[in-house]
């Protein structure tokens, strides 16, 4: 039988995947040290950014913690309701798509 080679013409067009914010939202019952170690332990945060981020939560009812792909935002998120169950705080963490 014999070898019939067929080429074929497209463009391959990669695209950036799109990045999410993972945000911490302010409550009145989380202690601010807690918030300060989820941002050290799950957003790698030095204790002065910690603190930073943690103050402008406070004064303005959320802020950005990191920009990630879908999955890591996804699962950082996650990883913020489990810890914050096992302490007892209702501190919320959401992803919203990165304009």
């Amino acid at each position: 039988m014999p070898k019939i080679e067929e080429e074929l013409e497209f463009a391959l067009e990669l695209e950036e995947p799109k990045m999410y914010q993972v945000l911490l939202h302010n409550d009145d019952y989380t202690s601010m040290d807690f918030v300060i170690e989820i941002l050290s332990s799950v957003f790698h945060m030095n204790y002065a950014q910690a603190e930073k981020i943690m103050l402008q939560i406070h004064d303005y009812e959320r802020a950005i913690c990191g920009v990630y792909s879908f999955e890591i935002a996804q699962t950082k998120a996650q990883q913020v309701k489990q810890r914050a169950k096992q302490n007892e705080f209702p501190l919320l963490a959401t992803i919203e798509e990165n304009s």
